[in-house]
């Protein structure tokens, strides 16, 4: 008969035409031929050549899936968007995470919204000064299989100092007293139909997470795509939102290999960050466990210059997240196709 071929679905498998599909929800499928293809625009996709797949259903709040792939390794994939791969998730987290522990004095206490792979709360932890962490993921079913199969996070997961809670992280702050000194937005792509995408509003910012920081605290958010084509999609927008509500805010940018793009994150203060190369790559030398693969100061203070046209854009964006008027990358979550 020779080779079966293979025909693509949009954010989803591909089905070997021979009269067979090679999927499987209870068990774990080996595959020689197939691929997972994310949707990246309307006329662009983005495919994976697959060895398993390890996980993949939906939960309440979203699809998920945990792929093993040829080039990335192991994949979280949720409501068909890329979340992170094993080789080279160590950029996306880093970024996340030291940019705002260096920049504090002295982080104490930390809040992350979502995270539940554990990447970013490992990250976290090896920073000395830590004395509390609270990780509030809404998802339980995303937090179980990556306890069970992201094995790099094991440790954070035992670690004493994390408080691991499943909630809404909206309800969760607004109902807890305690302040923090760093919290984060390690949270899905705001996709329409999708849970997170009240977590990016300004009334959300200036009325919920705001007053929830000490009062040198800092907000860090991951802010979507930020290439030269895709950087309007949500990256300004989020960034021109947190500026109507704090008095210091800086954008900063890496290229993700395996998210096929430039990635923006967005870092907010009502104090100045105001430390040089030296001095991060100092705090960053005596403060966290172990050598970071990819962050140092020179890397960060180069990641936060914009070039020309992502500059002006962030300069000139006049859009603001609200409930009403939220702007969304390609794609859609769970509710949408309900």
């Amino acid at each position: 008969m020779g080779e079966a071929a293979e025909i693509f679905y949009p954010n989803g498998f591909s089905k070997i035409c021979n009269g067979t599909t090679k999927q499987n929800l209870d068990e774990t499928h080996q595959f020689d031929s197939s691929w997972f293809e994310e949707t990246i625009d309307d006329d662009l996709k983005w495919s994976f050549a697959l060895k398993s797949v390890l996980y993949k259903g939906a939960s309440e709040y979203q699809d998920i899936a945990l792929l093993d792939t040829k080039r990335f390794g192991k994949v979280l994939v949720i409501d068909g968007k890329m979340q992170s791969a094993e080789v080279d998730e160590f950029i996306y987290h880093e970024c996340l995470i030291h940019p705002p522990l260096s920049f504090h004095s002295n982080p104490k206490t930390v809040f992350i919204m979502g995270g539940g792979e554990g990447s970013a709360a490992r990250e976290v932890l090896r920073h000395k000064s830590i004395e509390k962490l609270v990780m509030c993921d809404i998802d339980e079913e995303v937090v179980s299989f990556c306890r069970r199969f992201l094995t790099v996070n094991r440790d954070a997961f035992c670690n004493k100092k994390l408080n691991l809670v499943i909630n809404d992280a909206k309800a969760e702050l607004e109902k807890r007293n305690e302040k923090y000194d760093i919290i984060v937005g390690d949270l899905a792509d705001p996709v329409e139909g999708g849970p997170c995408y009240q977590l990016y509003t300004k009334s959300f910012y200036a009325k919920i997470l705001k007053p929830k920081l000490n009062e040198n605290g800092i907000f860090v958010t991951q802010a979507g795509p930020a290439g030269i084509f895709t950087h309007k999609e949500v990256f300004s927008s989020i960034y021109n939102t947190i500026r109507q509500v704090f008095k210091y805010v800086l954008a900063y940018t890496a290229h993700v290999p395996s998210f096929a793009d430039t990635w923006g994150w967005v870092m907010a203060s009502d104090q100045p960050f105001s430390i040089g190369a030296e001095e991060i790559d100092r705090r960053i030398a005596e403060r966290v466990d172990g050598e970071l693969l990819y962050l140092n100061g020179a890397s960060f203070l180069s990641s936060a210059t914009m070039n020309k046209t992502v500059y002006l854009s962030l300069l000139n964006e006049t859009h603001v997240y609200t409930e009403e008027d939220a702007r969304f990358i390609p794609g859609h979550g769970l509710a949408h196709r309900l």
